[in-house]
């Protein structure tokens, strides 16, 4: 399994029309989950965040909103945000340009977010300009894609959690977006790296907050 634990630049460059790091230098990280809502992982992950007076920001599969609907409002209800990351789990690269649109609009009946991100963070540059396209040009909603800074690679079932989460403090700072996933896959690790993450930047004066739509 290839992967990048922290994006580097050339990478940014070449897909310019996505966010990567909130702008600022102030001491704040943007924790995001993808693939919930999962009733177990979600709501572990919202019992710390809660804990650490913590935000999050959600990109949240359609099926499971539609499968999981209460763990999708205590979401939101507790202050978090939340984004579209399709309906099925779509990879980008492997699927047409109108189902993969469609896939996304799909997910959109049960997400109420303009913030989208790519499953495995595949994605083409001309599926990046229809999402961005003018709300006049495509007579829908405008998305902003969020991508990451910083890997924290839970997902792999090759790591230990204590690897998991040195990914996220050896390279994660002001402006990071870290991504975990609030998935069964990824449990063990994330249940363990979380609240260390959490611990090790808080206790340096960094908080955690949500990415809002309107700042990007």
């Amino acid at each position: 399994m290839f992967y990048v634990v922290k994006t580097p630049s050339l990478v940014k460059k070449i897909y310019p029309g996505c966010t990567w790091n909130m702008p600022g230098n102030d001491m704040v990280i943007y924790l995001t989950f993808d693939d919930g809502p999962h009733p177990s992982a979600t709501g572990y992950v919202l019992d710390t965040l809660k804990q650490f007076d913590a935000k999050a920001t959600f990109f949240c599969i359609g099926k499971n909103v539609a499968a999981h609907p209460g763990v999708y409002k205590r979401i939101l209800s507790e202050g978090h945000r939340i984004g579209n990351h399709t309906n099925d789990h779509l990879d980008g690269w492997k699927t047409p340009d109108k189902e993969y649109i469609s896939n996304i609009n799909e997910a959109a009946k049960y997400i109420d977010s303009r913030l989208f991100r790519p499953p495995y963070g595949k994605i083409s540059r001309f599926q990046i300009r229809l999402l961005t396209a003018t709300e006049k040009a495509r007579r829908t909603s405008v998305y902003k894609v969020v991508m990451w800074d910083v890997l924290s690679a839970d997902f792999d079932l090759s790591i230990s959690a204590e690897k998991c989460a040195a990914n996220v403090t050896r390279n994660a700072g002001p402006g990071s977006i870290v991504v975990f996933h609030d998935s069964e896959k990824a449990f063990p690790r994330m249940e363990k790296a979380l609240p260390e993450v959490l611990k090790f930047f808080i206790n340096r004066g960094f908080r955690f907050e949500t990415i809002r739509e309107e700042t990007l």
